[in-house]
């Protein structure tokens, strides 16, 4: 019985790279696998997954009004979906991707952050934590030692953001995964209080 799977976690919790590494386990069985990305994410090329150690595939890119089952069966006949940055997805891509476990006894494999700079849901994250079958907590560490959960967007200087666009592509040079208690420290000791 096909599932749909959601493992979340915050930057550098090695979500690409567990996607490509379940790519690499289902090929290795001889099984075919489509791995899609959503248009949003163009940090390391537009049809690019790519790890910060290394790994690196290609995958087909899905735009926000691309209806996935359609090309899903454009893409011929496949025995499992992986998912890299489904947090970009919109909300009609992920019930589309719920359609596919459950009328095409597909597995489908969705890796992404649960929330933004903000500690705020991305819309394709609330969905996929409203439909998943399994969800799944790739764990990553604050400096401090305490599991991160917000991922901090940081300016130039080291600084925390607490204001913009939901979406900003950046890695390392942009982002620092943080617990919840060092990310309110920090802020207020910014803010000077």
């Amino acid at each position: 019985m096909a599932k749909l799977y959601f493992k979340y976690g915050a930057m550098g919790s090695s979500k690409s790279a567990q996607a490509l590494i379940t790519k690499f386990n289902y090929e290795e069985l001889g099984m075919t696998v489509w791995l899609i990305k959503p248009s949003t994410d163009t940090r390391d090329g537009a049809d690019i997954i790519r790890s910060r150690i290394g790994l690196e595939a290609h995958a087909q890119i899905i735009t926000p009004d691309a209806d996935i089952v359609g090309a899903y069966r454009a893409s011929g006949n496949h025995d499992v979906i992986i998912a890299d940055e489904a947090q970009f997805f919109t909300t009609e891509q992920i019930d589309q991707l719920r359609f596919l476990v459950d009328e095409e006894d597909l597995p489908v494999l969705c890796f992404g952050l649960r929330t933004d700079f903000l500690t705020h849901f991305f819309p394709g994250s609330q969905r996929l934590m409203e439909l998943a079958d399994s969800i799944t907590e790739i764990k990553t560490v604050c400096e401090c030692g305490r599991k991160a959960t917000v991922n901090a967007r940081i300016d130039e200087n080291g600084k925390i953001i607490t204001e913009g666009s939901q979406v900003f592509l950046g890695g390392n040079d942009a982002y620092v995964a943080m617990c919840h208690k060092c990310w309110k420290k920090k802020i207020k000791e910014q803010a000077g209080k």
